[in-house]
């Protein structure tokens, strides 16, 4: 869905068990809406009890919820907890607990914190 891939490919990114399939490289799932790269995607999704799963790299991830990232991430924001299978280059802000990789800038979380490397 959210592709921050340099040779252009694309990733997927699930919502509450939706799967959208995009290129991208800065999602934000807020009040009802996915938004990647600044554009309102068409797709209607439930928003309530967000959980955003995304299969690939992006460079930033905002989310009202949940969020897990299957890849390495510039930056994340969200009102979840957050799980990142790869690294994150910028700042992991969570409302909840973190897990990830290497981070090259700062963790701000209201849980636990748990860096893999």
């Amino acid at each position: 869905m959210f592709g921050w891939n340099k040779n252009n490919s694309y990733s997927t990114v699930s919502v509450n068990g939706k799967t959208i399939r995009v290129s991208g490289s800065n999602i934000s799932v807020i009040n009802d809406k996915i938004i990647v790269d600044g554009k309102v995607l068409d797709e209607s999704m439930d928003c309530k009890n967000i959980t955003v799963i995304v299969e690939g790299n992006c460079n930033k991830l905002d989310a009202a919820g949940h969020v897990e990232i299957r890849g390495n991430c510039g930056s994340v924001d969200c009102s979840g907890s957050c799980t990142i299978h790869g690294d994150v280059s910028g700042n992991v802000d969570a409302s909840g607990s973190v897990t990830c990789g290497n981070v090259g800038g700062d963790i701000d979380a209201s849980g636990s914190v748990r860096c893999r490397r």
